[in-house]
């Protein structure tokens, strides 16, 4: 599930001080292994759920909330995940990341995504330089161009730092719906790799234009907000979940959310923001089990808007 970072002292001071009892009874559980889809760019695959630090992982200095975030991480890690998302953006979330990964050993099936959000297109280099050195990583998987900011100037650096190596994939983001026609325009016109956008059960602007256009130009797409910060949860939250949810194996209305996202034939991963270890577990059982088919999405979809 995500949620904001505003949980009480003792709720963090539990989850970190019940960690190193968790970890090894975690070890021997051996979780079911996520549902992956493959880039279309390269083929290389990549579990269909990911992690978002938006607002969860900024949390500055406090070493007991960084803590409590290295064990998000290392559940997110024991369940199969690998794409984690970040931005200049989010205030500390990148040097929490990059705190998080030293504590836990560098994990090497990790997917850094993060993105270069500055308006003078010259400074472009020297942020994504910033960020990698926040993260403690060698280079980025992906670096997006956040909110489409300077796109102009910004493309043409991602794309040269592609041919030399010095990352792996090049993107393009929004979470604003008014720049969806922006986007489809560079879709259709740049040799991007990835596209991160919202797409939810409630906000399926994206199925007219994008995600058809993804899936003809061989683009990778990545779903922030599944939850719209939680408001989508606790509105379906007010109603029992549909019997009918166990034919795919559904648990709860977070899995019910994400599985309906990551079923869309475009969709390559979504990535919910938690600060919990127990939602994120949640959160990467959608990727397992059975995922709806057409009529089944169409069901979902269907049973939402009658509520």
């Amino acid at each position: 599930m995500e949620k904001s970072p505003d949980l009480a002292r003792r709720r963090l001071l539990g989850a970190v001080a019940a960690a190193p009892l968790l970890w090894p009874a975690l070890g021997r559980a051996q979780p079911a292994r996520p549902a992956t889809r493959a880039i279309p760019s390269s083929g290389e695959a990549v579990p269909r759920v990911g992690l978002g630090s938006w607002i969860t992982f900024n949390v500055g200095n406090d070493r007991v909330a960084r803590d409590a975030r290295a064990e998000v991480m290392r559940a997110f890690f024991l369940a199969g995940g690998r794409l984690i998302d970040s931005s200049p953006m989010y205030g500390s979330s990148q040097e929490v990341i990059g705190y998080a990964l030293k504590k836990l050993g560098r994990p090497a099936n990790l997917f850094a995504a993060d993105k270069v959000w500055i308006s003078d297109g010259a400074e472009g280099r020297a942020q994504i330089e910033r960020s990698r050195r926040l993260w403690g990583i060698p280079r980025f998987d992906l670096v997006q161009v956040h909110n489409l900011l300077s796109w102009q100037a910004h493309l043409p650096t991602l794309f040269a730092m592609k041919a030399a190596n010095q990352l792996r994939y090049v993107g393009i983001t929004t979470s604003h719906g008014r720049r969806h026609d922006e986007m489809a325009q560079i879709m259709a016109s740049q040799p991007i790799d990835f596209v991160q956008l919202s797409y939810n059960l409630f906000d399926r602007e994206a199925e007219q234009r994008l995600l058809p256009l993804a899936r003809e130009r061989g683009i990778a797409v990545i779903v922030n907000r599944p939850f719209q910060q939680g408001a989508l949860l606790r509105r379906l939250g007010r109603h029992p979940l549909p019997p009918w949810a166990a034919e795919i194996d559904c648990r709860s209305w977070a899995q019910f959310v994400l599985k309906f996202i990551i079923s869309h034939p475009a969709v390559t991963c979504a990535i919910p923001a938690t600060t919990r270890v127990d939602h994120v577990r949640e959160n990467m059982g959608a990727a397992t089990g059975r995922l709806p088919d057409q009529a089944m999405r169409a069901r979902m979809a269907a049973w939402v808007d009658r509520r």
